[in-house]
């Protein structure tokens, strides 16, 4: 078979990984980080310098990792990439800072779950630019200087609070993103219509907007699900009937609240009388990790004014017992 024949084909999987932005320009929401973002790189290119090091917080799902491919495509750069987690050992972040090539990206997700002794070794690496380790046993250890190539790190990090002064103190630029407007996510979503060649009519578009949770991801994910409705119960176009009845059936309200918000929000009510109640309890009681109900499900539940963080734990407001049409004792 001819292989320009094979490789002119788009397939499923190239169309999933075209739902991300490649440019600034294609870049969807964040105006003001985008803006300052195309400023420091411009300059940075101007002068012939790397980019300072970036810090990306925020809740999750709102396209931390989608710009820093960007970052390293605007500067034409490689993007290598590793997670906080993963970093375990000093010979751990040596192979991945070894392989770095002069104004190379690298983008560490999680950025915050990097041991606290690790990233002692990583403040020369970001300030001066080279690895400072000590290798060898106990009595016959010896002090290795290695220099490293100018590079860009991206942090990601879903907990800004849980990092370092010293770690934090060592970026350049540290932007927060937020969540995005229900317009925003609407011109996601027509995007996302178009590079799946799933039609999607404006109306149905705007209810996936508004019960998006204000996150791209989660727009993305319900697209894909809804599409496969739309795709087996109809005709494959998304109207308002086909999006109404497939986010009912995957238990997706008006506001975007799922059924572990719901079981979040009731444990409170039913089993703790409102509140307040600690994390490491209500994590118990519903079966979640506490870190999963305070990085993935709080943010937004306390953005939509229907939960309350106090000294003494989590509250649920008036207007969660009005919106579950529930009696306050």
């Amino acid at each position: 078979m001819d292989d320009r024949i094979v490789s002119s084909i788009e397939t499923e999987e190239d169309k999933e990984l075209n739902i991300r932005p490649e440019s600034l320009d294609e870049y969807i929401g964040q105006s003001e980080i985008k803006e300052n973002l195309r400023v420091f790189i411009k300059s940075a290119l101007m002068r012939g310098e790397s980019l300072d090091h970036i810090l990306l917080y925020g809740p999750p799902g709102l396209g931390k990792t989608t710009l820093a491919y960007i970052i390293a495509n605007e500067l034409g750069s490689n993007i290598k990439t590793a997670s906080g987690p993963s970093i375990e050992k000093a010979g751990d972040l040596a192979a991945i800072l070894s392989t770095l090539e002069e104004g190379d990206v690298l983008f560490i997700d999680e950025i915050h779950r990097i041991p606290r002794y690790i990233e002692e070794i990583l403040y020369p690496a970001m300030e001066d630019f080279y690895l400072d380790i000590i290798v060898g046993a106990e009595g016959s250890s010896r002090n290795i200087k290695i220099n490293l190539p100018h590079f860009t790190l991206v942090g990601a990090t879903t907990r800004a609070g849980d990092l370092s002064s010293p770690l934090r103190d060592r970026f350049g630029i540290i932007s927060k993103l937020n969540y995005y407007t229900e317009d925003e996510l609407y011109q996601i979503i027509k995007r996302t219509s178009r590079v799946l060649d799933t039609p999607i009519t404006d109306d149905a578009a705007r209810l996936l907007a508004g019960r998006s949770r204000g996150t791209p991801r989660i727009a993305n994910r319900l697209f894909k699900r809804v599409r496969d409705f739309a795709l087996v119960e109809g005709d494959g176009i998304i109207n308002d009937e086909v999006l109404n009845n497939s986010l009912d059936k995957l238990k997706v309200d008006k506001t975007g609240l799922d059924e572990t918000d719901y079981n979040l929000l009731m444990a409170i009510i039913e089993r703790f009388n409102g509140g307040p109640v600690g994390l490491e309890a209500l994590a118990s009681s519903i079966g979640e990790e506490a870190s999963t109900i305070e990085d993935v499900y709080e943010p937004y539940l306390l953005q939509q004014g229907f939960l309350k963080r106090t000294a003494r734990g989590r509250v649920v407001t008036d207007k969660t017992y009005e919106y579950l049409n529930i009696e306050k004792e």
